[in-house]
């Protein structure tokens, strides 16, 4: 598989109550890094980073998911 063909469908931001440690500008800039296509956020609970990570995939030409 192909670093380009590779998505993440399951990730929890640092809005997650339960268990999210990644913050959005980060996950972004990783999903950039290793050029995926797009990156989901899955958050448990609520939709606070929605917005935030919504601007930041587009603004680094990444699809964003959210779930």
């Amino acid at each position: 598989m192909t670093a380009d063909s590779f998505v993440h469908l399951r990730v929890h931001s640092e809005y997650s109550l339960y268990d999210g440690l990644v913050k959005v500008k980060k996950l972004v800039a990783a999903a950039t890094k290793q050029q995926m296509p797009a990156v989901a956020l899955t958050d448990q609970t609520n939709l606070f980073a929605l917005i935030k990570f919504y601007k930041a995939a587009l603004a680094e030409g990444v699809k964003p998911f959210a779930v």
